[in-house]
C-alpha cells in the first residue's frame, strides 16, 4: 500500500532522526524529503507546499522554545499528514438496521468487487449481509456478483432478465428487510453522463440508502478531485471507496484529492483478495506509511483467525509452559501464512517499518516458512510430537521425503529449538497480559 511513498517518507525521517544536531538546516532537509515523497506520489503541488509550511512553522516554534526532541518533530509531521486526510475518519453507523448502502461509480473501478469485499467486511463483524445486483447495463454483472457472493456465502438478489433497476429492487425489497446490511451494486458508465445520473437518482429514491458511496480507483490520482466533486454535486455522495491502493504511484494524489473535494474516504481496497479491504482511518493509515506500525490492525487480523478455528486448549497450555512441539509450530506457521505476507505483517508492528530490514530478506524468510511446512509434512506423528528424537538417519529420511537438503531440516530444528527456549524464558503471566488484548483468550500466536 503506497509502498514508494512509505519508503520515501521513512527514509527522510530516518535521516532526520540520525542527525546529531537539530537545527534549521536539518529541518529543511526533512521538509524537502517530505515534499519530494508527496510529489512523487502525485499529491497536488499547492497542497504539498501547504503541508510543508505548516510543518516548518510548528517545528521552528518548538525549536525556538528549546523543544528540539526529534520525536516531537516527527509527531508534527504525523499530525499534519493526518490533518489533511480527515483526522478522525468517518465510519459507517450500523446501529440502524437494516442499513442500506448504495455503491456508484464509473466502469473499471472495481464497484462489483468492492460490494463483495464490503459484504465480507461486515460479515466478519457478525452482521447478516446481502447483496443486491442493480447493474442492468453491463453484461454479466449479475453473474459476477453471484459468483462473488457464493465465495463468501452471502445471498445475492437480482434479475438479469429485467432492465429496469428500480423494478428489480422492488421485486426483492421485502427480502432485504431480513438483513442487517444491504449492499446495492448499481450500473456504471465510461463517463458521468445524464442517463447515468437519471438512473442512479431513480435507484436512490427507491432504495432510500443510508450511505451513497462512490467507488473509484486510486490510479486516477489528482483527477479524483474533479470526479468526486462531480458525483457529489449530482448525487450528494456520503463517502468514497478507493480501490487499487496496492501498486499505484498515484494513490497519495487520490487520497488527498478526495479530502480536498470534501468527501470522506470510508474504505480502501489494498489488494486483490476478498479480505484486502479496510476502513480508512487517517491516524492508523499515516502511522503505517511512516513506519510507526498499526498494532490494532495486527491484533484484529489475529482475532479474526482465532474465530475461524476452535481454540486448542492443550496447545495453549503447552505454549504457556514453553513445552510446545512441532505440531504446534506447524499450526503457527499456517496461521501466520493466513495473516498475509511478512512484509505486510512487519509494517503493522510498531517500529519494524523503520527497522530497515530489506524486503528481499523478508521474502526469503517467507520462502523459508513454506519450505519448513513441506519438511514437517514429511515427518511422522512421533517426530512432530517429540522433536528431540530427530537425529542422524531420521534427518536423512525427512530430507529425502520432502525433497529438501539435510541442512534445511537442521535449520528448521534449530529455529524451532530457539523459539522453544524463548518461550520457556517467558513467564506465564507475561503471556496472560498479551492474552487480555484478545478478550482474555490466548490467541493463535503468529510465530
Amino acid at each position: 500500500m503506497l509502498e514508494k511513498l512509505s519508503d520515501a517518507l521513512k527514509s527522510g525521517i530516518k535521516r532526520f532522526v540520525s542527525a546529531i544536531f537539530i537545527d534549521e538546516k536539518t529541518l529543511n532537509a526533512l521538509v524537502n524529503d517530505i515534499q519530494r515523497a508527496l510529489l512523487q506520489s502525485d499529491v497536488a503541488v499547492d497542497l504539498v507546499f501547504s503541508i510543508s509550511e505548516s510543518i516548518k512553522k510548528r517545528a521552528k516554534e518548538e525549536i525556538g522554545k528549546g523543544h528540539v526532541a526529534k520525536e516531537y518533530i516527527v509527531k508534527i509531521v504525523y499530525e499534519e499528514l493526518v490533518k489533511i486526510l480527515g483526522e478522525e475518519g468517518n465510519k459507517i453507523d450500523i446501529t440502524k438496521k437494516p442499513i442500506r448502502i448504495l455503491l456508484i461509480g464509473l466502469f473499471g473501478n472495481g464497484k462489483t468487487t468492492s460490494a463483495a469485499k464490503m459484504a465480507k467486511f461486515f460479515q466478519k463483524r457478525g452482521l447478516k449481509v446481502c447483496l443486491v445486483g442493480l447493474d442492468t447495463f453491463r453484461l454479466a454483472a449479475y453473474e459476477q456478483l453471484v459468483q462473488l457472493g457464493d465465495k463468501i456465502h452471502v445471498p445475492v438478489f437480482g434479475n438479469p432478465k429485467e432492465k429496469d433497476a428500480v423494478k428489480v429492487f422492488r421485486q426483492f425489497e421485502a427480502e432485504t428487510k431480513k438483513f442487517d446490511v444491504v449492499i446495492v451494486d448499481s450500473s456504471g458508465r465510461d463517463a458521468l453522463k445524464q442517463d447515468m445520473i437519471d438512473e442512479i437518482t431513480n435507484v436512490a429514491k427507491a432504495v432510500q440508502p443510508h450511505e451513497i458511496l462512490l467507488v473509484q480507483g486510486a490510479d486516477i490520482g489528482q483527477a479524483a478531485n474533479e470526479q468526486t466533486t462531480a458525483f457529489k454535486k449530482a448525487l450528494n455522495i456520503s463517502g468514497v471507496i478507493l480501490t487499487k491502493m496496492d501498486g499505484t504511484a498515484k494513490g497519495g494524489g487520490a487520497i488527498t484529492a478526495c479530502s480536498v473535494a470534501g468527501a470522506q474516504i470510508k474504505f480502501i481496497g489494498v489488494g486483490e483478495k476478498i479480505d484486502d479491504f479496510e476502513e480508512f482511518e487517517p491516524k492508523r493509515f499515516v502511522s503505517r506509511i511512516l513506519g510507526m506500525g498499526d498494532l490494532d490492525a495486527l491484533l484484529e487480523k489475529a482475532k479474526e483467525l482465532a474465530k475461524d478455528k476452535a481454540p486448542d486448549k492443550d496447545m495453549e497450555k503447552r505454549l504457556m509452559s514453553g513445552k510446545f512441539n512441532l505440531n504446534d509450530f506447524k499450526a503457527q506457521l499456517e496461521t501466520m501464512s493466513k495473516m498475509g505476507p511478512l512484509t505486510k505483517i512487519m509494517d503493522m508492528i510498531p517500529g519494524m517499518g523503520m527497522s530497515g530490514i530489506p524486503k528481499d530478506m523478508l521474502n526469503v524468510q517467507q520462502d523459508k516458512l513454506k519450505k519448513f511446512k513441506i519438511i514437517m509434512d514429511s515427518m511422522t506423528k512421533e517426530e512432530l510430537e517429540n522433536p528431540d528424537i530427530i537425529k542422524g538417519n531420521r534427518i536423512e529420511r525427512i530430507a529425502m521425503g520432502s525433497g529438501k537438503e539435510q541442512s534445511e531440516v537442521r535449520e528448521l530444528l534449530k529455529q524451532f529449538d530457539q523459539l522453544r527456549k524463548m518461550m520457556k524464558g517467558l513467564k506465564g503471566k507475561d503471556l496472560q497480559k498479551l492474552a487480555k488484548r484478545f478478550g482474555g483468550k490466548m490467541p493463535k500466536m503468529p510465530f
